[in-house]
């Protein structure tokens, strides 16, 4: 929040400026109604045209174009800070209210709107990220088809949950609608999603997918989960004398922002490696593009190395210690930042567990991607299977990004390129840190 107070303004204060803000702020507060919802509060834009987000939690932060530009309080942050904290007089003097006056929506409305046109926003959102999907030159042989067509084809198929050949109909008209150019067959689509070429791909559409939250998440959650196959491990088990077998996964290590449930970044892999080892790229990954306060995960993640990486970013981990952890490593193998957060976890429980349960988002992430798009895949070989996973997480971002059109008053813009500044390194405010 704030820490200094919005001021009364004269007539002759000029227009520009932190002043000019201030005083457009008190315009906003006091001609339109600001509406809270559960990322923060919903200021209506000026101009008439959609609305920003606006939050107070630690730093303040707004969605729109200035804010992004400045990184410093706008109008509307001035004026969610007015209505909060302050109620200003026709005099100008200022007097403190205990109650706050904003009025909570009906998120059931919000809702039903984004689930009611989820299908047609879905099918735009997807064109204008496969937009951005470079076609390989041409050189011999037959034309291929275009590469954004195929991925269009693949996703659009992973959300409407239906297999291939009966999805193949769906894709001409989907075709004649003019979203694609060359309907792919099924075959063909098959075969581009065995390639390893399409992973990297994939992965960079579900990041281009998240950016336009960049200015709403700043508190992350990481997490594992399996998706089913229909492969299986054979052997001969010579105590018992008969074949058994076991069925595949893949494992999708995901980190989500926790406001949103929005993928920022994924890696999929078929072999069970552990969780730990992950977090480093996937923090890496996703601190490209946002502003990361804080990272939760479970007690999995912990290790020296998973710490001193976060901390690199200017975040704060939220891990617990497993309990053989010990706040001290010998004389010879002291390690100050595992030290302090062992302390802080032993003796600030209460402190922690406050910011850790975010962890939860990731799981409710998960359980949102298999309930919708199914928990398993169809693909036979290990490339493919990692490949329509990623297709679901993004059909999932799609429908995160969707649902915050509705609820933020968001238009998502793809492509644009804009490298984040460098943050400095966190400051911990908890005591002995």
């Amino acid at each position: 929040m704030l820490t200094q107070p919005i001021t009364a303004l004269g007539p002759n204060d000029p227009d520009d400026g932190d002043v000019g803000r201030q005083r457009r702020g008190v315009a906003i507060a006091s001609l339109v109604k600001i509406e809270r919802n559960r990322i923060g509060f919903k200021v209506p834009s000026q101009s008439g045209n959609g609305a920003y987000v606006v939050t107070l939690d630690n730093a303040p932060f707004c969605t729109c174009p200035d804010f992004e530009k400045h990184n410093r309080p706008c109008k509307h942050i001035y004026a969610v800070t007015y209505t909060v904290q302050r109620e200003i007089r026709d005099d100008g003097a200022t007097r403190t209210t205990e109650s706050v006056t904003v009025t909570r929506t009906d998120a059931w409305h919000i809702y039903n709107e984004a689930q009611t046109h989820e299908q047609e926003r879905f099918v735009e959102l997807l064109q204008a990220l496969c937009e951005g999907i470079p076609n390989p030159p041409h050189k011999n042989g037959r034309p291929r088809l275009p590469l954004s067509d195929v991925i269009y084809s693949l996703t659009s198929r992973s959300y409407s949950t239906m297999s291939g050949r009966r999805f193949d109909s769906t894709v001409r008209e989907i075709q004649a609608k003019g979203f694609i150019e060359k309907a792919p067959s099924y075959n063909s689509a098959f075969r581009y999603l065995e390639s390893p070429d399409v992973t990297p791909l994939l992965k960079s559409l579900i990041e281009e997918s998240a950016k336009p939250l960049k200015a709403v998440e700043t508190d992350f959650a990481v997490d594992s989960s399996g998706f089913s196959t229909t492969t299986y491990d054979r052997w001969y088990d010579h105590k018992w004398g008969k074949v058994k077998s076991e069925a595949k996964w893949v494992k999708a290590h995901i980190m989500v922002g926790v406001k949103t449930h929005i993928v920022t970044s994924v890696e999929v892999r078929t072999d069970q490696s552990s969780d730990s080892i992950h977090l480093p790229a996937l923090l890496a990954k996703t601190d490209e593009t946002f502003t990361i306060g804080e990272v939760s995960a479970d007690k999995g993640y912990i290790s020296k190395r998973n710490l001193a990486a976060v901390v690199a970013v200017g975040a704060v981990p939220y891990i617990p210690f497993k309990v053989n952890s010990v706040g001290h490593q010998g004389h010879h193998k002291r390690d100050t930042l595992w030290e302090r957060m062992w302390a802080y976890y032993t003796f600030n429980r209460e402190a922690f567990l406050e910011h850790y349960h975010k962890r939860s988002n990731v799981e409710s992430g998960f359980s949102m991607i298999k309930a919708k798009f199914g928990g398993s895949v169809r693909a036979k070989t290990p490339v493919a299977q990692v490949n329509e996973v990623l297709c679901k997480i993004l059909c999932h971002n799609i429908c995160c990004l969707i649902q915050s059109i509705y609820e933020l008053g968001l238009e998502p813009v793809f492509w644009t390129f804009e490298a984040k500044e460098p943050v400095a390194p966190k400051q911990f405010a908890f005591a002995g840190f």
